[in-house]
């Protein structure tokens, strides 16, 4: 499958997530970054996840859907004044938690590319009145953002779901300023997938079969410019995993994992 029909895919899948219309969806009633077929509500997702239960408490309704695979925010480590951009913003989740770290003299500036999303994180901010977040419509390989723009760049299970990583990368060290660092968290692949897993649409839309390696990771982080480079797997994740797509035994194949490292200063 080429890159632009993944890229439609996805885009279909998480529109149709934003409009809770099930039926929208590109890739069936199967998965998505969290799992549709997980049990418990978007609130024990995030739990498992390790986000608190002051962080869950801390948004606007309809900003937590319950998808991402770990809680950037854990590693982040955000003070008062920064500039966040956070990679595939959903509905504004990660976003408006990083804005009250921030404070109203930082910024935090949320990135996606469905205009569904775009929406629902857009109206959740007017909700609370939040003055410190924007949300653009923009493909993480070509972020809208300039040079030299952000103090942190974080994400929550999304750069997965890009056919070109490395770009991912590159365009994060271009948009941070120097000195700025990532924290990610993703799913990694620890064990080569199966073809008839891998070619499965709602695996790929799932965050599963489009997993990288440690090694390619490091690899395209190295490449981008990045130093001090800390690829963290969570061997607990597995039971999360797995209940993205039952009985297909995906965790065998892929874990969560923190991704951290550093643009030079």
């Amino acid at each position: 499958m080429d890159e632009q029909a993944v890229k439609e895919m996805v885009r279909a899948r998480y529109g149709g997530i934003a409009e809770a219309a099930g039926e929208a969806a590109c890739c069936g009633p199967a998965t998505s970054c969290g799992g549709d077929l997980a049990p418990g509500t978007p609130t024990d997702k995030s739990r498992q996840m390790g986000y608190s239960n002051a962080e869950v408490a801390a948004v606007p309704e309809g900003a937590n859907l319950g998808l991402g695979c770990g809680n950037p925010q854990a590693i982040a480590a955000l003070k008062p004044g920064e500039i966040v951009i956070d990679l595939g913003s959903g509905a504004g989740f990660d976003c408006f938690l990083a804005a009250q770290q921030v404070g109203p003299i930082g910024r935090v500036i949320g990135v996606d590319m469905t205009h569904e999303m775009l929406k629902k994180a857009r109206e959740n901010a007017a909700k609370v009145g939040a003055r410190n977040v924007e949300f653009r419509l923009g493909e993480l390989e070509h972020l809208p953002v300039a040079d030299n723009t952000a103090d942190v760049v974080i994400s929550n299970c999304v750069i997965v779901l890009v056919p070109d990583k490395s770009q991912v990368f590159r365009e994060a060290f271009r948009a941070l300023k120097p000195g700025g660092r990532i924290a990610i968290s993703d799913v990694l692949n620890t064990t080569p997938i199966p073809a008839d897993l891998k070619a499965d649409t709602a695996l790929l839309c799932g965050c599963m079969a489009g997993a990288a390696s440690v090694e390619q990771i490091s690899r395209w982080l190295r490449e981008a410019g990045f130093v001090e480079i800390q690829i963290t797997p969570k061997p607990e994740s597995g039971e999360m995993v797995a209940a993205w797509a039952p009985g297909r035994g995906i965790e065998d194949y892929v874990i969560s994992a923190n991704v951290e490292a550093r643009k030079p200063g």
